[in-house]
């Protein structure tokens, strides 16, 4: 019988190693990379990768993904006269956590957890039932990393401004948490729930019936998390590629002056270069004017005396 695909994969990869073609600290492809070279399924890609870390073959890097493991040790986790450490509740989802941060959340399976853990996948289920809790149960760990103060800085918009900034140093350190949330199908998680009310109370007070207070804490949160996929993706493009953006803009820069020579585009041709490339800045600018935009709504609401109503749609 025909080994499967991914024994196949990880046994060419194995090879390329254990002759020195790959060097401890080289970095490997990405579980994308090798789903597009083989043309298998990333599926099948993630089982490749697992299969080589089991080995010790490859190890997570934080900022880099996953490289050549410089100890390149054959052995696993649950050999015989090692100790096991009781298995909390905490430390699994930390260790996940830690998997996700450098490799994103694919590389996150019960397989995989109980692998880095050194037990068996039979024991991660005390405490989560599938991945699906276990993603949703990391998002909520993440999101009691911060402390919410109590009550907070004064106004209403020192306070949003606050929530917001925890929530994008939260997707900065941890790139994979964008991808974990849902507006359609929130997660019902008592730390998240614990942002959400801190948002509303920001809120209280204004004069703005619930409904839209509601919708300007999911408003806010969006403003966030789509900011924060645009850095998601751009770690992951630079985990793929070894490039950092500010070098991609370099090498694209050729291209750019031959079209901007050409005067076809003037305004095109005055943008700094770092107006796109600072992400932090274009998040700052579209808080920002987002909270100009509202504070005219909280001032239209004081005129009126609270006599807001939901905006919707002509018929």
């Amino acid at each position: 019988m025909t080994d499967p695909p991914y024994q196949r994969i990880a046994g060419e990869i194995r090879a390329r190693i254990l002759n020195g073609d790959l060097r401890p600290g080289d970095r490997m492809p990405s579980i994308r990379q090798i789903a597009q070279r083989w043309g298998v399924a990333v599926a099948t890609a993630t089982r490749v990768m697992a299969a080589l870390r089991d080995e010790g073959l490859v190890e997570a890097k934080v900022g880099a993904g996953t490289v050549v493991s410089a100890r390149q040790q054959r052995t696993t986790p649950n050999r015989q006269g090692v100790p096991k450490q009781a298995l909390t509740r905490k430390h699994v989802l930390r260790t996940a956590i830690a998997i996700a941060d450098a490799e994103g959340l694919d590389a996150v399976s019960m397989r995989r957890l109980a692998a880095q853990l050194g037990s068996g996948p039979m024991s991660l289920y005390r405490h989560v039932a599938n991945k699906d809790e276990l993603v949703t149960q990391m998002a909520d760990e993440v999101f009691g990393e911060p402390d919410l103060p109590d009550p907070g800085p004064d106004g209403w918009r020192a306070k949003l401004e606050l929530i917001s900034r925890q929530q994008w140093a939260l997707c900065r350190r941890h790139p994979w948490l964008p991808r974990a949330v849902s507006f359609t199908r929130p997660l019902l998680v008592p730390n998240m729930m614990a942002h959400t009310e801190w948002t509303l109370r920001a809120l209280d007070g204004l004069g703005l019936p619930m409904a839209i207070q509601v919708r300007e804490a999911l408003t806010l949160h969006g403003l966030v998390v789509t900011a924060a996929l645009s850095l998601a993706d751009e770690i992951e493009a630079e985990q793929e590629t070894g490039m950092p953006l500010d070098q991609w803009w370099l090498t694209q820069r050729r291209q750019a002056d031959e079209l901007l020579a050409s005067d076809r585009f003037p305004l095109l041709a005055t943008i700094p270069a770092d107006a796109v490339s600072d992400l932090d800045g274009l998040f700052e600018y579209s808080l920002a004017r987002h909270l100009d935009g509202f504070a005219a709504l909280v001032a239209d609401a004081s005129r009126h005396d609270g006599g807001l109503r939901l905006a919707r749609p002509s018929q």
